[in-house]
C-alpha cells in the first residue's frame, strides 16, 4: 500500500537566505511555492538568517518579525494555509551560544530566540540547523592564526559544548513556550568543526533534559560522517526513546540531484521510518554564489525558470519534481520492507 510521506522542499534551491525585505524575491517565492505544491510538496524550509538584517533592512526587529507574519498571511490568503514551514537556522561567530565570551553568548541566545519567534510567526513547529557551533566556524589558534584540528580541536569543542548546554536549556524552554522544537544538525567535517557525528550530538544532548532540544537527521551528513548502519540504528532508537527525533532530510552527499547520487536509502531510512512518522525534507543546494565557498560546488547550476536564461541542462523545477517522485518511491520501498519484516 502506497503511503505518501509529508514532504517539504528546501528553499536552498533558490538561494542562501529568505530575503523577507525584498518584494521581488517574495513575489518569486510565491511562484516557487505554487509550482512546488502542484508537485506534491506539503511544506517548505526557509532560512531566516542574517542576524544583522535589521541593521540594513528594518528599523527594528519587530518590523522584521511583522514582515514574516505578513508573508505567512499572504500564503494563507493565496490558498496555502495548509502548507507548513520549517526554518533552517545557524549560529554565527557574532551570535554564538557556545562562546566563552558572555556578550557573544548572550547575543547568540537572543538571536536564536528571535528566529524561534520567526518560526512561530510562519506557523512552523521545527527550527533546525547548526545551532550550537557557528556553521563553518573553524577554530584558530591566536596569535598565529593556525587552524586547530584533531585532538586539540575536539578538546576545544568539548569546552564549547559544555558552555552551550545552559544556553540550550534556556532556548529549549523558550522554544517550547512558542510551540517550536529545536532540531540540531550534525554537519560534515568538510563544512563545519562540529558536531560532525550524531554520537557527538547525543553526548551534548545528554546534558539537557528537555526533549524540545533534539535532532534533525540529514542523509548526506550521516553518509559522510556517520558511524555506520548498525550504530546508526541504535542511535535512532536512543533518540526516539527520548522523543528527540524531530525532523529528517533526504539530501544527496554531493548536495545535488537526489535521483543520481550514491545514497544508501535503505540503510539510512529504515531505522528512521521505523521510529519516525514526521516530515522529511528534500534538501538540494543549488550552485549559487553564496554556497561556492562552503560547499565547494563544482556542478552546473539548476537554472530557475522565470529567473535565469534557459539552457539545455535540467532546471530547478525538473530536479524538484524528480526528487519528489523518486524520494516517495524510495521511502515506500523502505516502508514495504519494514512491514514485511514485522509480519
Amino acid at each position: 500500500m502506497q503511503h505518501n510521506t509529508e514532504m517539504y522542499f528546501s528553499f536552498f534551491m533558490f538561494g542562501s537566505n529568505f530575503s523577507i525585505e525584498d518584494d521581488a524575491f517574495l513575489d518569486q517565492a510565491m511562484t516557487h511555492i505554487r509550482r512546488l505544491v502542484e508537485m506534491g510538496y506539503t511544506g517548505f524550509e526557509f532560512h531566516p538568517g542574517r542576524e544583522d538584517t535589521t541593521a540594513y533592512a528594518f528599523a527594528t526587529y519587530e518590523d522584521e518579525l511583522n514582515a514574516y507574519k505578513a508573508f505567512r498571511q499572504r500564503m494563507d490568503d493565496e490558498g496555502f494555509e495548509h502548507i507548513k514551514v520549517a526554518t533552517n537556522v545557524g549560529a554565527t561567530t557574532s551570535c554564538d551560544p557556545s562562546s566563552a565570551i558572555k556578550s557573544v553568548r548572550d547575543a547568540g541566545i537572543a538571536y536564536l530566540k528571535s528566529r524561534i519567534d520567526i518560526t512561530a510567526a510562519l506557523g512552523g513547529e521545527i527550527m533546525m540547523g547548526p545551532l550550537v557551533i557557528p556553521y563553518g566556524g573553524f577554530v584558530f589558534d591566536a596569535p598565529n592564526g593556525q587552524a586547530v584540528w584533531s585532538d586539540k580541536l575536539q578538546d576545544e569543542l568539548a569546552l564549547r559544548y559544555q558552555t552551550a548546554q545552559p544556553s540550550f536549556v534556556e532556548l529549549g524552554a523558550y522554544a517550547s513556550s512558542k510551540g517550536v522544537k529545536l532540531a540540531i544538525e550534525p554537519i560534515s567535517h568538510w563544512e563545519t568543526p562540529g558536531p560532525n557525528k550524531l554520537a557527538q550530538l547525543i553526548t551534548f544532548l545528554d546534558g539537557i533534559e528537555d526533549p524540545t532540544v533534539g535532532v534533525v537527521l540529514d542523509s548526506a551528513q550521516e553518509t559522510l560522517d556517520g558511524d555506520g548502519p548498525e550504530v546508526f540504528a541504535q542511535q535512532i532508537n536512543y533518540l526516539a526513546d527520548q522523543n528527540r527525533l524531530h525532523y529528517a532530510q533526504a539530501s544527496p552527499p554531493d548536495r545535488g540531484d537526489l535521483v543520481h547520487c550514491w545514497l544508501p536509502w535503505e540503510g539510512i531510512f529504515t531505522p528512521i521510518l521505523s521510529r519516525f512518522d514526521g516530515p522529511i525534507a528534500v534538501e538540494i543546494f543549488n550552485a549559487v554564489g553564496a554556497f561556492d565557498q562552503g560547499l565547494r560546488l563544482t556542478r552546473r547550476k539548476f537554472w530557475v525558470p522565470e529567473v535565469d536564461t534557459p539552457n539545455q541542462y535540467p532546471d530547478a523545477y525538473q530536479i524538484a519534481q524528480q526528487a519528489y517522485e523518486f524520494t516517495q518511491a524510495k521511502l515506500n520501498e523502505v516502508r514495504s520492507k519494514l512491514q514485511q519484516s514485522r509480519c
